[in-house]
């Protein structure tokens, strides 16, 4: 993929997940653990919770709300540059890094192009 294909690439939240946004605009994401042995041992009275919470932090919650299927890579990388200017720099590079480590590993997001 050429610098420009990687910057027009849309991105959506994936169906899957819940998430939960607080009033200082900071994302948790809710993933639902109901795998057989978790479902065994809640059975056994183990306290093993049904949803694994994973807090982003501020970037990556101000991240994560832009991605709403519409807008590009460029584009949230435009408006992260503008909300925290030099703190967010190298911009694409950590972006990028970002965004493929939560479709790839954590499937937060799908692409949509």
């Amino acid at each position: 993929m050429t610098n420009d294909d990687v910057l027009n690439l849309i991105f959506k939240v994936s169906n899957e997940i819940k998430f939960e946004v607080n009033e200082n605009q900071i994302v948790t994401v809710l993933e639902k653990q109901d795998h057989f042995i978790q479902r065994f041992f809640r059975k056994l009275k183990f306290k093993i919770p049904m949803y694994k919470r994973t807090e982003l932090d501020k970037y990556g919650s101000f991240v994560f709300l832009q991605i709403d299927g519409e807008k590009t890579v460029e584009e949230i990388g435009s408006k992260l540059e503008l909300k925290y200017g030099e703190e967010s720099h190298p911009l694409y590079e950590r972006l990028l890094l970002f965004l493929n480590h939560i479709e790839i590993n954590c499937n937060y997001i799908d692409r949509i192009n």
